[in-house]
């Protein structure tokens, strides 16, 4: 497993890098199911990024780069293990337009407090819902 891991971060920081390095207006970044719980620094340099796509990983926090990203339209977090979400934050991105928070043991704070705050999808699993099916 922990090869597994390696193997997964060093891929991430390879598209990561790649994708900074080569100054392109990249809009969007895939890193699916790679055994992430954090983000490399690298992501705060990407300010053209519209979409990321960080389902089927081991986040526990939010990653907070990604509030800091004024073109970030939408946020796929689906199946990790994120508690407690950024919500003023995420409320002040400019772009922002939906974020998936599907299967993460979110606490009953978060579902009170988002839905008057925030002005795009917020997409949660209802309270108590099990994992998604295999």
């Amino acid at each position: 497993m922990l090869k597994k891991m390696g193997e997964a971060v060093a891929r991430v920081a390879r598209k990561v890098n790649e994708t900074v390095e080569s100054g392109s207006d990249t809009l969007e970044l895939h890193l699916e199911g790679n055994f992430l719980h954090r983000l490399p620094s690298e992501v705060s340099a990407l300010q053209h990024l519209k979409a990321i796509d960080l389902s089927r990983n081991q986040f526990q926090d939010f990653p907070e780069q990604l509030t800091t990203l004024p073109a970030l339209e939408t946020i796929n977090l689906e199946e990790n293990e994120i508690v407690d979400v950024p919500v003023e934050k995420l409320a002040a991105m400019p772009a922002l337009r939906c974020i998936n928070l599907r299967f993460n043991p979110l606490n009953a704070e978060v579902r009170v407090i988002a839905p008057p705050l925030i002005k795009f999808d917020m997409l949660m699993s209802p309270e108590g819902a099990g994992a998604p099916p295999p």
